[in-house]
């Protein structure tokens, strides 16, 4: 694979780049978030190890402004800022896996190989659009569109809902919202679900009038046609 490494502690990134080079990878190294931000926007990579602390360009503005940019490519956040609050502000920034440092390099090998395998499946499997009603999903360029109109989503708002769209008249639990959409296997006593389906209503819902996700109380969350007010 091509693999990005943005770390600034050169004797770290050195060790990195040849224990994936050993493992078969390509490996390009950048020790400055700016500067890897304009590399992404000219290169195809198809992973990128990113640290949290970098000159610049913070680790959390440059994945963010990959995303903003329509880059999918998925991204591990290794970083020795560990607490919980730092691993949901990484997922919810758009990162797709969070090692902290000290690591074990076997296990940076095994969580790039899944992120690969999953990434292939996902793009094998995935169809071109999903549809619900007036509501339509562009899964290449990432666009979502009701009745004619853009929805300006933001790349978790998509994600909450590809996911009610592959499952439409499904109860989604707010579990299942956090492993799906933020990689998070544990309960963060956060409020990000919540707020960010609150969001997602706004933009889906409010412009036209009808009520789409509808709150199963108790259970979670469910993408079905009814009129009336939010729940």
């Amino acid at each position: 694979m091509q693999i990005l490494l943005v770390e600034d502690d050169a004797s770290l990134s050195r060790y990195i780049e040849k224990g994936l080079t050993e493992a078969g990878h390509h490996v390009q190294c950048i020790d400055n978030g700016k500067y890897a931000l304009a590399i992404c926007m000219s290169e195809h990579f198809d992973i990128a190890i990113v640290d949290r602390m970098l000159p610049g360009l913070d680790g959390l503005s440059f994945v963010k402004a990959l995303r903003a940019s329509k880059i999918s490519m998925p991204i591990i956040f290794l970083t020795s800022l560990g607490g919980i609050d730092d691993r949901v502000d990484g997922l919810e920034a758009g990162g797709d896996d969070y090692l902290t440092k000290p690591f074990a390099f076997s296990e940076l090998l095994a969580r790039i190989s899944a992120l690969s395998r999953r990434s292939s499946t996902l793009s094998e499997a995935k169809p071109s659009e999903l549809i619900y009603g007036d509501l339509r999903l562009n899964l290449f360029d990432h666009t979502a569109i009701r009745q004619g109109q853009v929805l300006a989503l933001q790349p978790k708002e998509f994600r909450i809902l590809e996911l009610f769209l592959r499952h439409p008249g499904r109860i989604i639990t707010r579990t299942m919202l956090l492993e799906h959409v933020w990689d998070i296997y544990f309960d963060p006593q956060t409020s990000v679900v919540e707020t960010h389906i609150s969001r997602l209503r706004n933009k889906l819902e409010k412009p036209f009038g009808d009520q789409l996700i509808h709150t199963v109380r108790g259970a979670g969350y469910k993408l079905e046609h009814k009129r009336g007010k939010n729940s």
